[in-house]
């Protein structure tokens, strides 16, 4: 059973940074692709970023200010956050997943809980 555990969200100021975590369990976390999206209320979950063997992509909304990166001996995969900005607000989700698909939610088959980040003065 593949387990995804979020962490390092809080409260921030604009301007601000913080730094999610994702701890995977279950299945050889090296071998799959990993994803961060977040969901805003009233608003559907967005792609933020992806992670793919040596390769990163990223929401146009979100490039030049966080990074995916990933340790496979920790089975952690993180999301540093720089310059947020009030509409960053949202509970941040972690995906694992197999596949090509890499910004839509279908190319993910597992999700972690959320971690809630706010952005605000």
């Amino acid at each position: 059973q593949v387990q995804l555990v979020e962490s390092g969200g809080g409260l921030v100021q604009p301007g601000g940074s913080l730094r999610l975590s994702c701890a995977a369990s279950g299945r050889t976390f090296s071998s799959y692709k990993m994803g961060w999206f977040r969901q805003a209320p009233g608003k559907e979950r967005e792609f933020v970023a992806a992670i793919r063997g040596g390769s990163t992509y990223y929401a146009d909304s979100v490039k030049g200010r966080f990074t995916i990166s990933r340790d496979n001996a920790k089975n952690t995969v993180y999301l540093q956050m720089n310059s947020l900005k009030p509409d960053d607000a949202a509970v941040y989700y972690c995906a694992e997943g197999a596949g090509i698909i890499l910004t839509t939610q279908r190319g993910y088959e597992y999700w972690g809980q959320g971690t809630q980040v706010t952005v605000s003065s």
